[in-house]
């Protein structure tokens, strides 16, 4: 029901703007078919990849498992709607591909639908490709779900689920034009945040009325999830929206008509999330009264689906012309914003660029980093003001790299990338190692207690000990996606394909920083890891990934093949005209970079080593007070032993030559074996 009620919506919407839309694109009229039957597949699979993701969330965090770990009823349940959104989801997309191709062509289905055309078009077409992509993630996504059985394949099945939204978010008005950096990362944020907020409040609703055993704690859960995901919606919706249109057309254009439609549905949703918190919340809690809940929720998603209804319309229908002018220099139109000049060092500190994604990330998790260790003071408890530091540097670091000069100019200049991919890789794991952010949270986090249902703490040490995070903390495996990724990427020739993209730069900013922390948590992670090493190992590991480092450097310095050259060159920047010099530039930086982290590293296993003795002979103190010297007497009597063993041995193989037969042996200290004796602090005296 609500699929159809969103696809009535999207069609109602699409034939107010199709012949505009016709008319702009220069293309003929692919008929009824194409026109009304785009939007209603759309908006279908759209609900089923809602319920895919909603089931997915549910089962992972609102209802807990069975003590062994099994989904119990109501997490199965859920799970098994992921399974069957994603493959709605998945079908739809590839009904997707041919319409998509009769939708841009102008032809009719029925022409579109030979294997000349098809195979002619789908190169042609960027919507068709991205199609494929989701159809390809959407049934992976279905097929995780339709065998997860443990709570641990949640944590697979979710992120799957959310991978399937990315090749549409990528696509459409946000991914061309000027600002369509902005554009593309406020509409991930945006599509994201509605997807888990309605697809939440599906799985809620099922469990409600399938008289779920913990309604009550699955409600609490999702509200909190809601009103994040409210406050993301709200603020991306609006971002994307002033890219797209300018204020004094939101009356006068259709398109400006249809995002303040969008915002009084978004107001009417966030009036029916206040209802909740106030009325059926504290009812489920008390007399465990269902009724508000089911009866509220089925509504709120009767306005969700009108919603995504018009959010497909809003898709189908083409933003003022005059947003994107046709004398939109080069470098415009491939990064989304102008670069008029050659970065100096003053540029690079101060003219910055807001990264939606990744600077957003930075302040969230200063903020909640710094909520942490203010719960921790107020508890009475201590936290080293030392990791504060570092996490804190880590995050400025990671801001830095992505919003200011740096990250502005890094998809322009491939030495600018370098740096910020360093900068990335190398600097800011360490210091968000260093911050130890997961004994923080187990620190400040309060357990769930005997028998009660699982919390954010138990999460995190699950997924913790689970088997996974002892494979990704292999030393090898770590190392490898460290270091190897580099030969694959710049050297492989991947870095050629993926430079055209702006959601390829994002992935790959994504990869530096989660390859790197994966590293250096092993080398120098002061939180708890599936795996114990050595300081011996872990020096074997920094020193065996130099070499490979330093050549890659070298290697980049050393190549007469301009890496990404169409691309860099399609910039047209006449302040760049030598690309190899830039690209050597770039080497030698790769080259260099690794000595300021290695340095970092270096002191902080040393700090860790000393420390580390410290604690032990610590411990060995406190276990002697205990036992009153035992291990100490032990050992001691062990030396006496010994040393009487020598001094018996020796008067049997060596006797004293001036020493008759039966004569005693003359008592001179001067002939004795003095006993060695061990005081309390280890030393042997």
């Amino acid at each position: 029901m609500l699929a159809w009620v969103a696809a009535a919506v999207a069609i109602a919407v699409t034939a107010i703007s199709a012949s505009k839309a016709l008319d702009l694109a220069g293309v003929g009229d692919p008929g009824a078919l194409t026109r009304y039957g785009l939007p209603t597949v759309q908006t279908i699979g759209e609900i089923g990849a809602v319920v895919a993701v909603g089931g997915a969330l549910f089962a992972a965090f609102f209802v807990p498992p069975q003590p062994d770990g099994v989904l119990d009823v109501g997490g199965y349940r859920a799970i098994r709607f992921a399974s069957v959104g994603a493959l709605v989801w998945a079908v739809a997309a590839l009904l997707m591909i041919p319409l998509t191709i009769s939708d841009a062509s102008g032809y009719p289905l029925s022409e579109t639908l030979t294997v000349d055309r098809m195979t002619t078009a789908f190169d042609q077409v960027a919507d068709a490709r991205s199609w494929l992509w989701t159809a390809i993630f959407a049934l992976i996504c279905a097929i995780v779900a339709r065998i997860a059985l443990r709570w641990t394949w949640t944590l697979i099945t979710l992120p799957l689920a959310l991978l399937t939204l990315m090749p549409i978010a990528i696509a459409g008005h946000s991914s061309t034009g000027g600002s369509h950096d902005v554009a593309t990362n406020s509409l991930i944020l945006h599509i994201v945040g509605a997807c888990l907020w309605m697809g939440g409040l599906f799985a809620l609703l099922a469990y409600a009325r399938g008289g779920g055993q913990f309604t009550a704690l699955a409600a609490r859960r999702y509200s909190r999830v809601a009103f994040w995901c409210f406050i993301v919606v709200g603020a991306s919706g609006v971002i994307n929206a002033l890219v797209r249109v300018h204020l004094d057309q939101l009356f006068t254009e259709t398109y400006g008509q249809l995002v303040l439609a969008k915002l009084a549905a978004l107001i009417v949703l966030g009036g029916f999330g206040a209802w909740h918190r106030r009325t059926t919340i504290p009812a489920l809690s008390g007399a465990d009264d269902r009724k508000p809940l089911v009866r509220f929720a089925f509504v709120e998603l009767l306005v969700f689906a009108a919603t995504f209804g018009i959010a497909v319309g809003l898709s189908r229908t083409p933003p003022p012309a005059n947003v994107n002018p046709a004398d939109m220099p080069a470098a415009e139109l491939v990064l989304g914003y102008r670069i008029d000049e050659a970065p100096t060092f003053g540029a690079l500190l101060t003219d910055w660029r807001f990264d939606l994604l990744f600077g957003t990330l930075a302040i969230v998790m200063a903020v909640v980093y710094l909520r942490g260790v203010i719960r921790l003071r107020r508890r009475g408890d201590s936290w080293p003001i030392g990791r504060t530091i570092t996490w804190m540097l880590g995050c400025a670091a990671l801001l830095f790299a992505t919003s200011s000069g740096l990250g502005k100019y890094a998809p322009a200049l491939f030495s600018m990338h370098m740096i910020a991919h360093m900068v990335l890789s190398m600097l800011v794991p360490v210091l968000l190692v260093l911050g130890g952010p997961v004994t923080l949270a187990l620190r400040a986090l309060s357990p769930a207690g005997r028998n009660a249902p699982p919390g954010p703490r138990e999460w995190i040490l699950t997924l913790l000990h689970s088997p996974f995070s002892r494979f990704m903390t292999h030393p090898l495996v770590a190392s490898v996606l460290f270091v190897g990724s580099y030969y694959v990427l710049y050297l492989g020739g991947l870095f050629e394909l993926l430079a055209d993209y702006h959601a390829a730069h994002v992935a790959m900013n994504l990869h530096f920083m989660v390859s790197g922390y994966l590293f250096y948590w092993v080398v120098i992670g002061i939180d708890p890891a599936p795996r114990t090493l050595s300081p011996v190992a872990k020096l074997a590991m920094v020193f065996g990934s130099l070499p490979f480092h330093a050549f890659f450097g070298v290697a980049l310095m050393s190549t007469d093949n301009i890496i990404a050259r169409n691309y860099y060159n399609s910039l047209m920047l006449p302040w760049n005209p030598d690309l190899m010099s830039d690209q050597r530039l770039g080497g030698g930086i790769a080259w260099a970079a690794g000595e300021i982290p290695l340095v970092l590293v270096m002191l902080a296993l040393l700090v860790q080593w000393s420390r580390q003795d410290q604690r032990q002979a610590k411990r060995f103190d406190r276990r002697e007070e205990r036992d009153d010297g035992a291990e100490l007497a032990s050992y001691n009597a062990m030396l006496a032993q010994l040393s009487g063993r020598s001094q018996t041995a020796e008067q049997t193989s060596a006797p004293d030559e001036a020493q008759t037969p039966g004569q005693p042996r003359s008592a001179d200290p001067a002939d004795e074996v003095a006993e060695t004796d061990v005081d309390s602090s280890g030393t042997r005296t």
